[in-house]
């Protein structure tokens, strides 16, 4: 008899239980270089792995920058590598109207910053409101030089606060023009053919009847931005929002520590996203704030196999062409349940130790050998996490999650770390989730074990695929 095909092995592994929590996303801490009298906003991650900020710092102990009615002017400021020692950049408007917020252009040739749109007489007159407008310079060393307006900048609405795509080719920024939702909102233009595109708000999923402002676009197509609108934690809060099928998703409220009950905002993150700066008055003055994100989500990790406990059983005997004697083959599975035939499929209910026999009955004599072939069979689950879930799901319904099939034979396990593809992570053998965006989300369960007396820890990784969908 050919030996029973084996297509998957499998036994319920006993999981440790722990109770669902969401661990800290982020650290933040305050940047050394923040000064103690004076505000420090809008940083940007240099070319060169230093930051640039605006601040109104004073220059030296005695020289302050002010305008001509006494208002602190701020600049724009650098700080190389991982040093704490600011060094101004130079421009032809510094001492004499505010440089900042700002960008970088991809390749670090320009700078594009905000600043006061008129710069004539008029601007000394305590009656006369100074608009902001977006200009760009070309950037070398410490220098800006050769400051050109942007075409949209206005004598009659502000526009500011701009950010750049990664390649260079979408401009977003900040405007309170006529036409929008709410106190300002956020537009974005194309550069084509040297020029920019007239501005496109970027509509009610992204702006509100507040006013959102400092937007900042990741290289991965993230938009994070801050918003005074109601449901966040104070005054400012910092928003994340991305697209899908061309359309703007719902923006999601970034977590504490990154937002809090002061105002929070200008936020930036570097590529690998996992470190990046904002700024905050939560102790009085505006600082700017690093920030470490201790979201786990591994390089490499196996997609789930569905355990399957279905086999196929076969007598070579009869399948053998000489063999024209008739029989009967009646397989018992060990479970209950029997079939007839020379190959038979069978598929058990769980895993688990069975007994599988072979009557054998000759049709011309009706006798029937008992038990003329025996043999064990053991059945376990595949050596994996294991992630229990729906494929689908939609918008807003909550879906639970469980580990309590992983199998992990001489594991000891702490911790099940679940990462939903979306920023959010939770900890724990059962878990519920709700998305807030339609998308294809890729679930990571990373199990950890607990250290070894050498300090050890082994790890380990399975990932499955949730499409979630509109309402």
């Amino acid at each position: 008899m050919k030996k029973v095909l084996t297509i998957l092995l499998s036994i319920f592994a006993a999981a440790v239980h722990c109770e669902a929590q969401t661990p800290q996303l982020y650290s933040v801490e305050r940047m050394p270089f923040n000064t103690n009298h004076f505000n420090d906003i809008s940083p940007v991650i240099g070319t060169d792995g230093g930051i640039m900020f605006s601040s109104d710092r004073r220059l030296s102990a005695i020289t302050d920058q002010t305008s001509f009615d006494g208002r602190r002017l701020f600049n724009i400021f650098r700080i190389a590598g991982n040093g704490n020692a600011a060094t101004e950049l130079k421009s032809e408007r510094a001492m004499k109207f505010n440089s900042g917020p700002f960008c970088i252009s991809p390749d670090g040739r320009y700078i594009y910053f905000t600043s006061e749109v008129e710069t004539g007489r008029r601007t000394r007159n305590r009656n006369f409101v100074n608009r902001n407008g977006i200009f760009i310079a070309e950037l070398s060393g410490n220098e800006m030089f050769n400051v050109q307006p942007f075409l949209y900048n206005s004598w009659d609405y502000d526009v500011g606060q701009p950010s750049l795509s990664a390649d260079g080719k979408t401009l977003y920024f900040a405007s309170n023009k006529p036409g929008g939702y709410g106190g300002s909102d956020i537009y974005s233009c194309e550069l084509v053919n040297g020029e920019w595109t007239e501005p496109v708000n970027l509509g009610s999923e992204v702006n509100s009847s507040a006013s959102e402002s400092y937007p900042y676009i990741h290289s991965s197509g993230k938009l994070y931005f801050s918003s005074d609108r109601d449901g966040g934690f104070g005054k400012l809060d910092i928003y994340s929002t991305g697209k899908f099928d061309g359309k703007w998703e719902k923006p999601m409220l970034m977590p504490e520590p990154i937002n809090s009950t002061s105002d929070d905002f200008a936020f930036v993150i570097e590529p690998q996203q996992q470190k990046g700066y904002f700024t905050s008055n939560r102790a009085n003055y505006d600082n700017i704030y690093s920030f470490t994100s201790h979201i786990r989500r591994m390089a490499v990790c196996d997609t789930l196999q569905t355990n399957s406990y279905c086999y196929q059983f076969e007598e070579i005997n009869a399948i053998n062409e000489a063999d024209t004697t008739p029989f009967r083959y009646i397989w018992k599975f060990g479970d209950g349940n029997t079939a007839v035939g020379a190959v038979v499929v069978h598929c058990y209910e769980k895993p688990g130790t069975y007994i599988v026999q072979l009557d054998v009955e000759n049709i011309n004599t009706n006798v029937t050998l008992y038990n003329e072939k025996m043999d064990t069979l053991i059945i376990t689950d595949i050596e994996q996490p294991y992630i229990t879930s729906p494929d689908y799901a939609t918008v807003g319904a909550a879906i639970k999650l469980d580990a309590n099939n992983t199998y992990l034979p001489g594991w000891n396990i702490e911790q099940y770390y679940w990462n939903f593809g979306d920023e959010t992570v939770q900890i724990g053998t059962e878990v519920d989730k709700v998305f807030i965006r339609p998308g294809t989300y890729n679930i990571q369960l990373i199990v950890s074990e607990k250290a070894l007396p050498d300090g050890t820890i082994r790890e380990t990784c399975i990932c499955k695929d949730i499409t979630i969908s509109a309402q």
